[in-house]
């Protein structure tokens, strides 16, 4: 290793360079460490993902509420079945996403998000507007997943810790069979009635 102000030297794959800095060797070789240490790092990552699941938690929350919500103004058993079972599979992926919260050692958020604010007011509205008619529901609750699914497919670009990684995409998953099965519903229902 040099020992003059020309001192060159790697660190996680960035190349620090003494003499452009206007460090000396001996503060080029006492800042790396400071600066690149694998705990700030670990906490860095578990910070955006605690951020990261926090907001897939929220729309869990906004599923399980617009599920359900839909559900009581179904008209036909089958649909307020199925409604009500992917509010519980909300509710069940949201549970996860707090303890994986709570493991990386953050708060997990209470409530939901403004936008499902809106969507569970819309459903009411629409409920009463429309006569509450399946296909509306089903038609709103495409819509919801949709931007779950965006959500989901967002979060999986992120950098997550392996076993949060894991948890979302297995969820990611599921949301896209919700999607699909609400879909084909709709898609029935259309040529029924």
């Amino acid at each position: 290793m040099a020992t003059d102000n020309n001192f060159s030297s790697t660190y996680g794959g960035l190349r620090q360079d003494a003499s452009l800095t206007g460090m000396t060797s001996t503060s080029a070789l006492e800042s790396p460490s400071n600066i690149f240490t694998g705990e700030r790092d670990l906490e860095d990552i578990n910070d955006d993902a605690i951020d990261i699941l926090n907001k897939l938690l929220e729309i869990c929350r906004d599923g399980e509420y617009g599920f359900t919500e839909s559900a009581e103004h179904t008209k036909t058993h089958g649909v307020k079945s199925v409604f009500l079972q992917r509010a519980d599979d909300c509710r069940s992926a949201a549970a996860e996403l707090q303890q994986l919260i709570i493991e990386l050692g953050g708060e997990p958020d209470e409530g939901g998000t403004a936008s499902g604010a809106l969507h569970r007011g819309w459903v009411a509205v629409k409920g009463t507007l429309g006569g509450y008619t399946d296909i509306d529901m089903l038609e709103e609750c495409e819509r919801a997943e949709d931007v779950a699914l965006a959500q989901y497919r967002k979060a999986l670009k992120q950098n997550l810790p392996q076993h949060a990684k894991a948890v979302v995409e297995r969820q990611a998953q599921g949301t896209q069979k919700n999607h699909d099965q609400i879909r084909d519903m709709r898609n029935a229902h259309k040529v029924i009635s």
